[in-house]
Parts: C-alpha cells; sequence; structure tokens
C-alpha cells in the first residue's frame, strides 16, 4: 500500500512525508535522566554510535567518515528510519569500511541541535575527518541501500580509473548503464567536477581515463562525458565546451534524462528512476499487457518519444499489473485500457485527446499542443453525494467548488484532505466539531474536499492537509490558514475574519508541531522529514 500511495502521488505532485501529527510531540520530561552524568564513552544501541555533547568529539576525532542522524523520539519519519539505518550500520561494518553511522537524540542534546542548524527531524549530516565545523548535508536514499551506497562513494573514489582500452572495455560491458569521463588531464577543473557529480549520483557507476589508448579506442579527441548503456542507441556523449567547461547540475540532469529508456514500463524497479529525472511531463500510455492488440500500441508510442527525449518522460503503464492501483489516481478503471494521458508533474495538470489516437503522428501534435498551451487540462471530479449541502461540514467536488468557494455572500473554510492522510484523520474531530459548531451562522461555511479525486483550475494542493479560507465579497480572495489545528484556533481565525489576533509566542519545552502537514518530497530522499 506504502509505495501505491508514495509512487501515485509522484504523479499527483505529492509525496509521503512531512510533519508529525498533533498530540505526539510533546515529551514528557525524565526527571531521571537531569542527575545523569555523561562520559566520552562511545555506547552503540543496534551498531549505531550513541552521541551526545560529551563523547560527540571523540567519535569524531576517531571516526574517519561519521554519518550523524539528528532526531526526535516523537517524530514518525526517526521511528521509520530507524531500523535501516541499523542495517546501513551493520552492512558497512561487515565490508571493514571506515564509515560509521551515529545518532543525536537533538531534544535532549540541544546544545549540538544549535551548533549544528538543526531544524527538521530527521537530519543527516557527514563528518569527515573530524571537520566539526562544516558537514556535509546527506542527500541520499532515506532507506538501508541507499544510505550505504552514499557512504561507499565517500569512502572510496567516487570514479574508476581506467588505465588502458582492455580495462575501459571490461568496465563498459560491467553493466547496463555505465558513465566514462574521458580528460586530458584527471587535475583540471572539469574532471573535478565529473568527480563531484560522481559523488553524489551513486546509482550509477563512474569511471575515467585520461590515456591516449583510451581516447582512441573510443574515438575520442577532446575531453568527453560518455554514458553507455545496453538498451536503444547505446552510447551518448556529453562534450566537454572548453570555455564553459562542466556544470555539475547540468550533468547531473542530462546523466538521469539519459540513463533512462526512451519509453520506460512503471514498474517497481523503474519508479525511482522515473520520478528521479524530474522530466518536467510524463506521457503514459495504459494499456493492458496480456491484450497483444494493445502491446502493439507501443510500436506508435515509441516513435514519437524520440522527439521529446527530456521534455516528456514515455512511460508504459499496465492497467493488469504494477500500474494497477495507480489507476484512480487518474479516473481511470482497467476497462479504460488502452488510453493516453500527459501529466505536468509541476502542478498535476493532466491532459487527455479528445478521443485516443495511437499513431506516432497522433501522439506527437498531441503532446507538442500541450507544450505550447493550446490544450486544456481535463479536471478530475468526483460526483457530489445527496446529501453534501446538509451536512455540518459541507462535502465539495470539483464541479461543486467555485460556487460554493467563491459565494460573495458567504465566509467559506475549506480543509483539502487526502483519505489515507495521518494528519487529515488525526484533525478530522475537531474539523466535525468545527462544523457543528458554524452550521447554524449563514454568513459561515465549514467545508472539505477530497484532493485525490478532484481537481481545481486555478488551485494546485501541495501538501495535506491544506486549509483554505475564501472571505466573502468580490475579488475570488484566498488565505491560506497555517496555525494551530484545533477548534478554538480555528474559530479565532474565523471571527477575527479570517486572520488571528496577534498574541505573545510561547516557548515550549520541545519542538511543538501543530501544524504539521505532509508536504511534497522525493521518495526516500533527505526531504522526508519533520519540520521544528
Amino acid at each position: 500500500l506504502v509505495w501505491v500511495l508514495v509512487l501515485s502521488l509522484a504523479w499527483l505532485g505529492l509525496a509521503v512525508g512531512g510533519e508529525e501529527e498533533d498530540g505526539e510531540v510533546v515529551a514528557e520530561e525524565e526527571e531521571e535522566g537531569d542527575d545523569e552524568v555523561l562520559s566520552d564513552e562511545l555506547k552503540e544501541e543496534d551498531g549505531v554510535l550513541v552521541l551526545h555533547e560529551h563523547n560527540f568529539a571523540r567519535a569524531l576525532s576517531e571516526h574517519q567518515l561519521l554519518l550523524v542522524e539528528f532526531y526526535a523520539p516523537w517524530c514518525g519519519h526517526c521511528q521509520r528510519l530507524a531500523p535501516a539505518f541499523a542495517q546501513a550500520a551493520a552492512a558497512l561494518r561487515d565490508e571493514s569500511s571506515p564509515a560509521r553511522l551515529g545518532k543525536v537524540d537533538a531534544t535532549a542534546q540541544t546544545a549540538l541541535a544549535s551548533e549544528f542548524g538543526i531544524t527538521s527531524y530527521p537530519t543527516l549530516k557527514l563528518f569527515r575527518d573530524g571537520n566539526r565545523t562544516h558537514p556535509l548535508a546527506y542527500t541520499g536514499h532515506m532507506d538501508a541501500k541507499g544510505i550505504v551506497r552514499w557512504m561507499e562513494r565517500r569512502a572510496g573514489p567516487s570514479a574508476t580509473l581506467l588505465q588502458d582500452a582492455d580495462t575501459a572495455a571490461a568496465f563498459v560491458g560491467s553493466q547496463d548503464v555505465v558513465v566514462v569521463g574521458f580528460f586530458k588531464d584527471l587535475e583540471s577543473e572539469a574532471a573535478q567536477v565529473f568527480y563531484e557529480v560522481a559523488g553524489e549520483v551513486v546509482d550509477m557507476t563512474f569511471g575515467v581515463a585520461e590515456a591516449a589508448e583510451v581516447f582512441e579506442a573510443y574515438g575520442l579527441s577532446a575531453d568527453t562525458v560518455c554514458l553507455f548503456k545496453k538498451f536503444d542507441e547505446g552510447r551518448t556523449d556529453f562534450p566537454v565546451d572548453p570555455a564553459r567547461g562542466l556544470d555539475a547540475a547540468e550533468l547531473t540532469q542530462l546523466l538521469r534524462v539519459h540513463r533512462l529508456e526512451l519509453v520506460m514500463e512503471f514498474t517497481n524497479e523503474t519508479s525511482d528512476h522515473i520520478f528521479g529525472a524530474k522530466i518536467p511531463h510524463h506521457m503514459l500510455l495504459f494499456l493492458n499487457k496480456s491484450s497483444s492488440g494493445q502491446l502493439a500500441l507501443r510500436d506508435g508510442f515509441r516513435a514519437a518519444a524520440g522527439t521529446f527525449r527530456g521534455k516528456v518522460l514515455f512511460v508504459v503503464v499496465d492497467v493488469a499489473g504494477y500500474g494497477a492501483d495507480v489507476l484512480p489516481f487518474f479516473g481511470l478503471t482497467p476497462a479504460d485500457a488502452p488510453t493516453l494521458r500527459l501529466v505536468k508533474m509541476e502542478n498535476n495538470r493532466k491532459y487527455q485527446m479528445d478521443q485516443d489516437v495511437f499513431s506516432d503522428t497522433a501522439i506527437r501534435t498531441f503532446v507538442q499542443g500541450v507544450l505550447d498551451g493550446k490544450v486544456k487540462p481535463r479536471l478530475l471530479s468526483a460526483e457530489p453525494p445527496e446529501d453534501w449541502d446538509t451536512r455540518p461540514v459541507k462535502v465539495l467536488v470539483g464541479k461543486t467548488f467555485e460556487q460554493v468557494a467563491y459565494d460573495e455572500t458567504k465566509n467559506v473554510f475549506v480543509k483539502f484532505y487526502a483519505p489515507w492522510c495521518s494528519h487529515c484523520q488525526a484533525m478530522a474531530a475537531a474539523w466535525e466539531e468545527l462544523g457543528e459548531r458554524y452550521k447554524d451562522r449563514e454568513d459561515i461555511v465549514i467545508a472539505e474536499l477530497d484532493a485525490t479525486a478532484n481537481e481545481l483550475e486555478n488551485i494546485t494542493i501541495h501538501g495535506f492537509p491544506t486549509l483554505h479560507y475564501f472571505p466573502a465579497g468580490p475579488g475570488r480572495k484566498m488565505v491560506e490558514y497555517k496555525s494551530n489545528r484545533d477548534v478554538e484556533t480555528f474559530s479565532k481565525f474565523l471571527e477575527n475574519g479570517g486572520t488571528l489576533p496577534e498574541e505573545p509566542p510561547a516557548v515550549p519545552k520541545t519542538p511543538e508541531n501543530s501544524t504539521g502537514r505532509e508536504e511534497p518530497s522525493p521518495l526516500g530522499t533527505a526531504e522526508s522529514r519533520d519540520e521544528l
């Protein structure tokens, strides 16, 4: 179920992440800990060093590479990361790696949290060679495999030196995708940028070559980055501009785009690459792979794909296989296959042909029309329940939203939610109570909209729950509510005309988190964390 939610939401512009539910935030003070005297002894839990103010310096001095997780005991993301973090620690230890993992309870070790600017949980930082002043932010996947890969890349050379043509040939043939940097001078600025990229892109294998015979073996005379792959065209070259050199971000994106097949199939193995490439549009062919007639439609789909490489990623989704569970997010059922949809990733706008035509010419024309802004998006809308406007909390859908939210005689407070969202579930009772409190007020409407089943033309929802207030009067105004999610604060907001009265800020003993919501973040990356 988790992959269904996350991978589907990647096409919705969302991902599971964000802050913790209300009520899990305030930790009880541990009185017995006040008198505990801590030494610089390094202790472990599940192979992970337990760090605090008194042993942190020792840990840095004894370990060349130390990845430290700053966490909060109440943080759900930290709790989910803990097993993977321990597995990664064990894997690195089994490999006799110089890399070690440690953890700091940032709610207890406030001096360390302040020193390293910890503003969200979990935050992972790499300390190298005892350097305490310039730790490196962790940028890998938040799973055991991702952590191990990221640390291995920093423990050893980020790219393998290919000293002769035979070594290079063996390296190129060793995996489905490899990247080789050909540089006349491995100390050059361009080569250093290449090493930097190799250190960050840990899901690809990198080599470097400077020997003349290796250049000659691959028909090169100038510095070039080559991506070798056992599919499609087999090799893609990125010549180094003598004047501009290499740009790390640009090279990273080029590699992520061209390491993909021209047409990807949406599977468990490819999903990370599909969303990780950050291609702004996805063109989707939904088909049933058990139908030979539908399989044949891939030919025209593939023929159209090359024109848009890097701008539009073409993806085949099997409605009877791995892709079956994402169909509701597109308003589809298996019976709708074969069909085409184009998704603009930044705002989840979905585009559909008036009538599906699967020729390469028709697909090219449709895609270009979307890119040129000549095709309007198709917005999903559920059907309104029969009693949608008689409940204390009005149930809005796409087709009824405008008439309610922009009613100039009413102040409308709307909760945009996802049925599976734990934060939404946690505040559901408060929202119902708010509806009861204002059900007899003619000028105030409390409403909710399932944002996974309904889309709005001018409003894009980036996290759950999102609360918007639409004040009465002309102008189609909208105010986002960002304060505490409890009935009394909601009421103050409403009674004050869509603002909260000024109050002196409270200073909590532990990081408060009553406005938490699930924010967009790449699956399994360091952005999945709880904000302070």
